[in-house]
Formats: C-alpha cells, structure tokens, sequence
C-alpha cells in the first residue's frame, strides 16, 4: 500500500536513494574545472585546500544531520530556519535556497553544452543549442512529473554513471603520477589559500538537496542524517584523490580548460579524455535532474504554508507529485537557461549559500534548547555546540574572504526576497480583510430582514 505524507506525497524515497541524491547534489560540473582553478592560485597545497573545504563542510553537515532528523516535511533548510527564527526569517532562506538553485541550473545546463559540443560542434550555438536545452528541461520535467520513484531511479542511474569515469580516472591515474610535479617549498599566502578555499565551496555544496524532500523519504529522520554524512565522506575522499592525480599526471594544469578530461587523456589516450567529456555530462545531467526534484520543492513547503500562493501547493491526484510547483519551477529555468550568457551575471554566488548553511547551524542549538517543545532527534552531533560553534566561526571566515560583488548580489537577492515576501502578506491580509468585511455584510442585512 503507498505510503502518503500528509502534505499529500508519495513516501518513495529510500535510504540509498536519498545518499545518490546527496552524491548527485555535490558531484555536479564544479569539479570538473575547478582542480585547474585553484591550482592556478596555490599549486599543490592546493591538496591542502580541498581537505579544509571538507573539514569545513563536514561540520556543517554535521549540523544538518542533526537539525534535519528532528523533521519529517518538506522544505529542509527553509523549514528549520521558521521553526527556528520566524516566519520572514524562514521566507528569506527559502527564496534564496530556490534562487541558488534555478540558477544553478542554468548556469549547469549552459556547461552541459559545452561539453555536448565536444562531440558534435554545431550543438554549441544557434537552434541546435536551444533544442538540446528545450529537450533536456522538458525530459526531466516529464520524469519529475512522473513521480518521486522515477525520479529517484533516474538519480542512481546517473550517479552510478557519473561515479564510474571518475572512479577509473582515479584508479589508472595514481599509477602515472610523476612525483616531482608536488611542490611544496614555498607556502601559499593567506589571501589565496581562503579565496581557494571559498572557491571550492562550489564544488562541495548541494548535499542540503537531500534533505528538502524529507516529506517524500520513507524515514526521513532516520535515513537523512546517514544520506548526508555517507555522501560528503565519499566526495571528500574521491575529490581530494582526483586533484592528486591531475597535479601528478598534468604538468600544465593551471592552464587547463578541462583539466580531468586533460589528465585522462594524458595516461588513457583519446579515449580517457572522450570518457572524461562522457562522464561530464552524465554528471551534469544527473545533477540537474535532483536540482529540478529540490528546488521544486521549495515553492511547495513555502506554499504549505501559506507564504506563496496555495495553487503552488497543488498535487496531482495520481502520481502524486506538486505538478504545479514543478511546471513553474521548470519555465523558470528554462527560461534563465536559454538567456545564454546573462545567465552568469544571474548566478547566485557562494556566499548565499553560505549564509543559508549559517541558518541551519545556528538552529541546532535553539532545537537543542526546545526539546520540550519538538520531538527529539534521530541523531545527535557529538560535541554539537562545538560542532555548531565553529562551523559558524569557518563560515564568517569564508564570508569575510568573500568580495564586495559578492556581497552586493547576495544583498540584492536577500531584497528581492522580502519585497516578495511582504507583498504578498499584504495581499493575504488585504483578501481576508475583504472577506471580513463581506461575511460581516451578510450576517447584518439577514438581521435585518429577520
């Protein structure tokens, strides 16, 4: 018999599939550039850095793993900051959650062409480009649409898929790793090391798409906690082995466009650099489609909820799916992503989502403080106020290290959101005032008449 939330969803999703979700979340474009990127800034300490991003984003999951188990409904994040601060405060995490991942969305189908023209030029510009987008968008839709079971079995597929070249770029790579290409003499400064280090942020977020369909987990409180914390152990590992082997296989790494595809085919031929492409964009791929299954939720929970529109909250009576939510959502980013190159300048930055992981650590230990109130946790952080403390203290390093452009387009997307927000309140109030008023109206003229 299926198993129905109460916000009227299917209750599919099972512990594995929710840890391919959080590997899919994480494993996205990012590092298949970034290993250049910050080897241009630091060079082999560049090791050093990706270990101390998943020191960093560990505590946070940490955080994550605790919060998330105390709840049983979609929303994730968005959810544990209401609970925690408020309804605005709430409202503001949610928008900015849903914004980090429309743009994300677009910014990674844009790179799915990239790497799609790899093998067929013509596919880069022009109709071809926009068709191979359209199809794209709409297929996952479709499958999103579908139900939560076929989404979640795209998802393993495309993890397994992605997992796969990289796992052999490792395993072939380490046994063609020139040792003298680690340098290790002179130490990097410390504005490049933070700014390296904020950079791979981008590579190692995304595991909090786990924990938004919480609502459709069989066991969210049980199994969100092990999703997450399995899923960050197994790309920390495999990341920091894969920049190991780009530094030892790829002498001019700091100038390469497509360094794992560079290093394949330095130690597998032509072949190893096709493998790499292809596993590129089944990465891309499977990314986007739990992107579509998360960032479809956000509308949903905030609409539950009455802080967006009810017609947000719909869900189709058969599959079970919040359609609505689900439609908009793929318009939105279908439409940011054929904008082409604007596209970047619509991109959220690192630091929104840093400020939202901030939320949901600062939350802890208000829920630790509440437990009266809610229901305990399945799982308890060890040392959870130190944990807490100095996930938030790395945090503010990183937001200091981050720059004024930064800032700006955080602020603005932060105001766009309550402007949102508060529109929309008054609109609700201005509704039930009205219908305050009428109820009132007809309740004195059939006094009248009596």
């Amino acid at each position: 018999m299926e198993n129905i939330s109460k916000e009227g969803l299917t209750r599919g999703i099972r512990r594995w599939d929710l840890v391919a979700i959080a590997i899919n979340a994480i494993i996205g474009a990012g590092i298949f550039g970034l290993p250049a990127k910050v080897f241009s800034l630091i060079g082999a300490y560049s090791i050093v850095a990706f270990a101390v991003c998943a020191l960093v984003v560990a505590l946070i999951v940490l955080c994550f793993a605790e919060v998330g188990s105390r709840f049983d409904a979609t929303g994730g994040p968005y959810l544990y900051a209401r609970e925690a601060f408020g309804p605005t405060v709430g409202f503001e995490v949610g928008w900015l959650l849903w914004l980090v991942r429309v743009t994300a969305f677009a910014a990674n189908c844009n790179l799915l062409v990239q790497y799609a023209s790899y093998f067929w030029p013509p596919v880069g510009s022009g109709a071809w480009r926009a068709a191979l987008i359209t199809g794209v968008v709409l297929l996952l839709t479709v499958v999103n649409l579908l139900g939560v079971r076929e989404t979640t079995l795209v998802s393993n597929l495309f993890t397994i898929g992605k997992l796969i070249p990289l796992l052999i770029l490792v395993a072939v790579g380490l046994f063609f790793i020139a040792p003298e290409n680690y340098s290790f003499d002179a130490l990097p400064d410390y504005s490049a090391f933070s700014t390296s280090v904020l950079l791979l942020i981008y590579a190692f977020t995304g595991f909090e798409m786990a924990v938004i369909p919480a609502g459709e987990a069989r066991h969210p409180q049980r199994d969100i906690p092990f999703a997450v914390l399995v899923a960050i152990a197994i790309v920390a590992v495999l990341f920091i082995l894969i920049q190991t082997v780009c530094i030892g296989t790829l002498p001019e790494l700091a100038e390469s466009e497509r360094p794992l595809a560079d290093a394949g085919s330095r130690f597998l031929g032509a072949a190893g650099g096709a493998l790499i492409s292809a596993g590129a964009i089944t990465s891309i791929i499977g990314n986007l489609n739990v992107v579509l299954l998360a960032g479809s939720r956000m509308p949903f929970a905030m609409a539950e909820r009455d802080q967006l529109p009810r017609v947000l909250a719909a869900t189709h009576h058969r599959f079970r799916t919040p359609h609505v939510s689900i439609l908009v959502t793929a318009t939105v980013v279908l439409a940011l992503t054929l904008s082409g190159t604007f596209i970047y300048a619509l991109t959220v930055s690192a630091i929104t989502r840093l400020v939202i992981y901030a939320a949901t650590c600062a939350a802890l230990p208000v829920f630790r403080q509440r437990e009266d109130e809610l229901r305990t946790s399945g799982f308890r952080a060890p040392a959870g106020t130190l944990v807490t403390a100095l996930a938030l203290g790395l945090i503010l390093w990183l937001l200091a290290n981050s720059t004024w452009r930064e800032a700006r387009d955080a602020t603005i997307a932060a105001l766009l959101g309550l402007l949102i927000y508060f529109i929309h309140r008054k609109v609700r109030r201005t509704r039930r005032d009205s219908h305050s008023q009428s109820d009132g109206g007809e309740s004195t003229s059939s006094s009248a008449k009596r």
